[in-house]
């Protein structure tokens, strides 16, 4: 059992939790007549009611928005909004809290495995803006990973900004990667079948350290980029349109950037804006996912087109009625467990050399 997951929830989050509970009990026929008045998009995408109604209420209640003010509070926050989202899962096989040697000192680690069998390893950094999030705000998901791949999941506490800017994140990716591939075969696993995959900002420290590492001797063998930041500098149609309103709004990536990397020129430097590295060829297959009311969707869209230009394998799977931040909310949003599970499906293709189930396309 992690004890470094476990999160005691304070009287407020508690009652959160409670109406979160009561909010996804909420039957379908009734999400669906609530549906008809959800928001559209300009691409004519209707969003969840129940993820509309989160967007709705981190906007107009005071103190909930988790992407704003002091960075010690925006943690406890995103750490207890996450544990708040807690489901009920079966229990792993193995859980264990594990200390990987970092540039910079210990880096915190917690292994999953679902059962005494395991296909490989999926290497997992959350998301957070590089500035908030941890093993706890995403523990659910992450359970959700291991039981849905049948992998061993490896979740990374990268260190974070403003204490650790740009590119202390980056490092500590690269050295949890270089642990994954050493401790693979004590764990009865084949480092060949190491999986990197991230949420948001996690989605960027994945991909980058598939470039980083993709002439080394052993590389990822798939990439799992969920909602990426891919261009810490992009001013695009979906940042505009969804600037406020869907939970991640165009001020939070402002406030996140502000820490993460607090030297705009350094904004292009392709380690923390993929987008913009001059090559991306010979990188791993990909799957990317956006999300379709997302300030984060275009350019998440853009990066997959330009691994399909440089010749890397990549389906692209666009869950039109989701937020920002959807895997988290799979306690009270039907839509967001299926999409998981659409995900988790995906790497397990993947992983089996079988062909891609439900390719979009990439070409728009």
């Amino acid at each position: 059992m992690s004890r470094d997951t476990y999160l005691r929830l304070s009287l407020p989050a508690r009652i959160q939790r409670g109406v979160l509970i009561a909010a996804g009990r909420i039957p379908d026929a009734a999400l669906s007549a609530l549906g008809r008045r959800a928001p559209v998009n300009s691409d004519g995408e209707r969003v969840a009611p129940e993820l509309a109604a989160i967007g709705w209420a981190n906007q107009h209640v005071p103190g909930l928005n988790p992407f704003e003010g002091e960075v010690d509070r925006s943690r406890t926050a995103t750490d207890e909004s996450g544990a708040s989202m807690a489901e009920n899962l079966p229990p792993m096989a193995v859980e264990e809290d594990l200390v990987i040697d970092g540039p910079a000192g210990p880096i915190p680690a917690t292994r999953y495995r679902s059962s005494t069998e395991s296909g490989g390893l999926l290497v997992y950094f959350h998301g957070g803006g590089f500035v908030t999030g941890s093993r706890i705000s995403h523990d659910t998901f992450v359970r959700r990973l291991a039981h849905g791949t049948g992998l061993d999941v490896l979740s990374v506490e990268y260190r974070l900004a403003p204490e650790h800017p740009f590119p202390g994140g980056v490092e500590d990716a690269v050295a949890a990667w270089h642990f994954a591939v050493d401790v693979a075969p004590r764990w009865g696993l084949d480092p060949r079948r190491i999986v990197v995959a991230g949420d948001s900002a996690g989605g960027n420290l994945a991909t980058v350290v598939a470039r980083l590492v993709r002439d080394e001797p052993v590389t990822p063998v798939f990439q799992l980029l969920i909602y990426p930041v891919t261009d810490l500098s992009a001013q695009t149609p979906s940042r505009r349109e969804f600037a406020t309103g869907f939970f991640l709004t165009t001020d939070g990536i402002e406030w996140f950037n502000d820490h993460y990397v607090p030297d705009v020129e350094q904004r292009s430097d392709p380690r923390c804006s993929p987008l913009l590295a001059d090559d991306l060829g010979g990188l791993p297959p990909a799957h990317v996912i956006v999300a379709g009311f997302d300030p984060l969707r275009d350019e998440g869209l853009a990066y997959a087109k330009r691994l399909e230009e440089a010749g890397v394998p990549v389906t692209l799977r666009r869950e039109g009625s989701m937020i920002h931040g959807f895997v988290n909310m799979t306690l009270i949003s039907p839509g967001a467990r299926a999409a998981v599970d659409r995900m988790c499906a995906e790497v397990r293709r993947a992983l089996d050399g079988a062909p891609p189930a439900d390719q979009q396309s990439i070409a728009g």
